[in-house]
């Protein structure tokens, strides 16, 4: 082994223990950002970030967070963008908002657009919240006191994008007084280089960056009991 790699194998076991501890299940909520099927799914508003999101690995990693999660006991809350289809409440002050208002697939409320996207499974214990505004998954929504009854002090955030949503989810739980954690694997966005390039300059500064394996080594436990007596299956929300 080269010095190099003696010098970077204790800075490795102290990133893991560190993590080990952020991720402890009583203490986590792991968080999916719009990852529905208008967004990610094959009949998205927006294709480009929905194949990034494929391609990627990032939705099929966001999968595998979550029902590591249903198995370890973390509380899971799945953050959906929707619209009323009438746009009552909606924004319209960026181009942004104008632009999704014209596009061929809405978000609208009750639609199959909003419903989580394959190959994710919603478990009945899973939170969904919902938003009619804004641009991020906590500012102006039910997302900070659901955390703060469920105990939480760590915040796995996953999902996309990382143009937009994701930076508002992290910056708002860590101007919240929650620890961050970013399986840099487990988010998309466009074009698929500014993902890591936003992470390596914006996140890193403010969350622990993991990869997907990272978390699932944390979270590795025996089937919950429940689960062995055949409660708490699965769905679509």
């Amino acid at each position: 082994m080269g010095e190099g790699n003696r010098r970077r194998e204790p800075l490795r076991e102290q990133l893991r223990e560190q993590l080990r501890e952020q991720l402890a299940p009583d203490g986590a909520v792991l968080l999916t950002v719009e990852c529905q099927q208008g967004v990610v799914g094959g009949d998205s508003a927006l294709p480009e970030l929905a194949a990034a999101a494929r391609s990627s690995g990032a939705l099929h990693n966001v999968a595998r967070l979550v029902a590591a999660a249903h198995e370890a006991d973390v509380q899971v809350l799945h953050a959906v963008a929707e619209r009323r289809p009438d746009g009552r409440g909606a924004n319209h002050n960026a181009r942004l908002f104008r632009a999704a208002a014209r596009l061929p697939v809405q978000q609208h409320t009750g639609s199959a657009a909003v419903r989580i996207a394959a190959p994710i499974e919603v478990a009945e214990q899973d939170l969904v919240v919902r938003r009619l505004h804004g641009l991020s998954p906590i500012a102006g929504t039910d997302v900070d006191p659901l955390l703060r009854n469920l105990g939480c002090r760590t915040l796995v955030v996953t999902g996309v994008s990382a143009n937009v949503a994701i930076p508002n989810a992290v910056f708002d739980a860590v101007n919240l007084g929650y620890t961050v954690v970013v399986p840099a694997d487990a988010i998309a966005g466009v074009p698929a280089d500014y993902t890591p390039a936003m992470i390596r300059n914006t996140l890193a500064l403010v969350a622990t960056i993991a990869t997907t394996d990272d978390v699932l080594g944390c979270w590795k436990a025996p089937r919950r009991a429940s689960r062995a007596h055949g409660d708490g299956g699965v769905r679509r929300a």
